[in-house]
């Protein structure tokens, strides 16, 4: 089934991030993760894409066994950083090829250690470039599908890092949708309002597509701390805190995490929210315990 089908018949969906393994025993573990998570009929999974395209071809890899192995729409992330259009043409007509039918499209991380990285080096300086490079490609007729591939771009509750006039960025993102992307998946998030005022603030700028909101549960506190560097600026609610100097050793910092991650998914559920994004880490139990939580079926 099209992932654009998917978005549109099913609400709430539930779909997982994972990012592809680099050594075999991890890519085991990552299967096993994913046998767990397949009872519960996500609506996709996202697999991510290294620094500067640093894991490009694990990322093919994994997508395709996953589309080969498993009923689960695969969607891999395809970033804009040091890529000419030749070699984001070459990647989108091998997706084309093995029957995948979403992307997510994003600007994309410099390689580590590049402080000052010349965006010039590639032909994609925006993500709405590279939204536009691939609805080009839809157009085309070159995918098997007639709709092409259906295009995510990210979305930012607590506003982008490098954008501190939210304004401007409404219209960066207004300009993605325009170029023709189909859905947004937000950046993670700890509170609930962050993303319910991002909703209403994309409504009045005339963004209608499905917004699926980013959770990802504390796992540790090193794995919090981790989560700040990655998300840029991660704003972490004085509740949450409270809760995690509580707990009493690593499992109860874990529990705190999956509780508070299951009180935010409540409460976006219940403001009708399109659909959960979860970032998982390669990791099933916490996800499996919010499901249990919040008393979904597998198969939701």
């Amino acid at each position: 089934m099209h992932l654009l089908d998917l978005l549109a018949t099913r609400r709430p969906g539930f779909s997982f991030e994972f990012f592809p393994p680099r050594t075999q025993a991890s890519s085991e573990e990552l299967y096993q993760t994913i046998r767990d998570l397949a009872p519960l009929n996500p609506t996709f999974v996202s697999v991510t894409y290294g620094a500067g395209g640093g894991t490009r071809e694990l990322t093919h890899d994994l997508v395709v066994r996953i589309k080969e192995t498993t009923d689960i729409p695969p969607v891999p992330h395809l970033t804009c950083v040091g890529h000419t259009r030749a070699e984001i043409d070459a990647l989108l007509t091998r997706y084309a090829a093995a029957g995948v039918t979403a992307i997510l499209a994003l600007r994309g991380d410099p390689p580590r250690g590049e402080t000052n990285y010349d965006w010039s080096k590639g032909d994609f300086r925006h993500a709405s470039d590279l939204v536009r490079f691939i609805r080009e490609f839809n157009e085309s007729g070159r995918h098997p599908d007639p709709r092409g591939f259906a295009i995510g771009v990210a979305g930012f509750p607590e506003g982008h890092p490098d954008t501190p006039n939210r304004l401007l960025e409404l219209d960066h993102l207004k300009a993605k949708i325009d170029e023709g992307a189909h859905y947004i998946c937000s950046q993670l998030f700890f509170d609930n309002r962050d993303f319910l005022d991002f909703r209403d603030r994309c409504d009045l700028v005339g963004i209608g597509v499905p917004i699926l909101a980013g959770i990802m549960p504390v796992s540790s506190l090193q794995s919090m701390k981790r989560m700040a560097e990655l998300a840029a600026g991660a704003r972490f609610p004085a509740a949450l805190l409270r809760a995690l100097e509580r707990a009493n050793g690593p499992e109860a910092v874990e529990r705190v995490g999956i509780h508070y991650a299951a009180q935010q998914c409540a409460g976006l559920l219940d403001a009708g929210v399109h659909g959960i994004h979860f970032y998982t880490l390669n990791k099933s139990r916490a996800t499996r315990e919010i499901y249990q939580s919040l008393g979904l079926p597998a198969g939701v």
